[in-house]
This record gives C-alpha cells, sequence and structure tokens, in this order.
C-alpha cells in the first residue's frame, strides 16, 4: 500500500532501525503502453461486476459501453491485472508498464461508433499526457497470440503506414520482422495471425505479398 509504513517488527529477516527515515525522491509508475481488449461478456454492467470483485483477479484501467460511455476503473499510474500472461519482445510484465482499455463487446459483434468515438479520444488524451509511441498501442492478440485474439478481427484498427510505395527486399525475413517489432515468434503461426488480425483485420496464416508490404513499412518505424 502506497501509505503503508515500515514493516513491523518480527516480518522479515532483516534487522528493524529504531526509526524510519523515508525518502522524498520518487514516482509512480509512468506507463509507456495501451493494451486494447474486448471484454467477451454481454453487457457493461457484468463487465463492471467482474472486475469489482475480489475472486475474478481481473481489472482494467478503463471500460468502455457499447453506448460510449466510459468508465475510469484505476488510476493510470497504478498497475492493473489486465494482461495475463504475455509477452512483447523482451518485455514479460505487461501489466507494468501498460494501461489496459476493455470495449464491452462479446468478440463476435460490431463495434458502434459512439464507442469507437470515445476509445479515440481517450487515446488522444493518453498518447498527449504520457507521451506513448503510436506503435505502443496494440491489442491483447498481439502479447498473448497462442490464447487471445481480442479485440478481434472486426475491430477497426487504422493501418500505421502508407504502403503504397512500399516494396520489400527480397530478402526480407517476415518472421524475423516480427520478432523485431515484439510479437512472440515461437508459435510462428500465432503470431502471424496476430500481426494480421490487427493491420489487416484478416484471419488468415499465410503471407501474401500486400501483406509483406505492411508488415515492411511498420517494421521501418523501428529501425
Amino acid at each position: 500500500m502506497i501509505s503503508q509504513s515500515p514493516l513491523p517488527v518480527g516480518a522479515d529477516s532483516v534487522p528493524t532501525p529504531a526509526w524510519w527515515v523515508g525518502t522524498t525522491n520518487f514516482n509512480l509508475r509512468k506507463p509507456n503502453f495501451v493494451i486494447i481488449h474486448h471484454t467477451a461478456q454481454t453487457s457493461c454492467p457484468q463487465t463492471l461486476q467482474t472486475f469489482t470483485q475480489t475472486r475474478t483477479q481481473v481489472s482494467a484501467h478503463y471500460v468502455i459501453c457499447r453506448d460510449g460511455t466510459v468508465h475510469h476503473m484505476l488510476n493510470d499510474y497504478l498497475r492493473a491485472w489486465q494482461a495475463g500472461v504475455s509477452k512483447w519482445g523482451n518485455i514479460t510484465d505487461v501489466n507494468s508498464i501498460s494501461i489496459g482499455i476493455e470495449l464491452d463487446n462479446d468478440g463476435s459483434e460490431p463495434f458502434p461508433d459512439v464507442q469507437i468515438n470515445s476509445l479515440l479520444h481517450l487515446l488522444t488524451r493518453l498518447k498527449t499526457t504520457y507521451n506513448i509511441p503510436a506503435a505502443n498501442f496494440i491489442g491483447h492478440g498481439d502479447i498473448a497470440p497462442t490464447r487471445k485474439n481480442d479485440p478481434s478481427a472486426i475491430f477497426p484498427w487504422k493501418q500505421l503506414a502508407d504502403t503504397t510505395n512500399i516494396s520489400p527486399p527480397g530478402n526480407f525475413a517476415s518472421l524475423t520482422a516480427l520478432r523485431l517489432i515484439g510479437y512472440d515468434t515461437r508459435d510462428s503461426s500465432a503470431a502471424t495471425l496476430a500481426f494480421k488480425r490487427h493491420f489487416e483485420q484478416d484471419t488468415t496464416r499465410t503471407w501474401s505479398q500486400t501483406d509483406r508490404k505492411v508488415l515492411y513499412a511498420l517494421y521501418k518505424l523501428y529501425e
């Protein structure tokens, strides 16, 4: 707890000092990623109930309902339990560096315009407030490709780069590029699907020239 003083005598194996000296030089964590989810539930009240029960052990910073209502459930500087077992690049504790946003959606339905508009306003504010790079706004399925698909292939991701005049070189290695971007490529098929679902709303696992162009355009941003 933030306000908690030192541990009581006997609570640890280290010697207890006679008095407590607290530093004034500290701050809370600064979020550098935003993870977007769909709730996989049937209503906003159901999700709010899930996130306010101790036994569920899950939470998020924001829940956006189908009607565009935004519930801010946890201070952005605190660590929500939303990413689960996940990996992005060398980061395996995604919860500690990210903000989680849940969209009220069962995973098989379109996202209403009013809900997406609320999301865009929220993302703009988070990007400005915390100076989060555009490439760090990702989906749950990107960081856990073998077990998650949210925010689903129906979610209207916007392509990060114009690929009109992009032509990847002949020796361009798609899986290497995926790994350098951040995807966990130990399951190459799952990583490919996660990328295509995010950037092209495509649920196939094979590479076309168009796929390679989109990947190459994104890869160039990380060089």
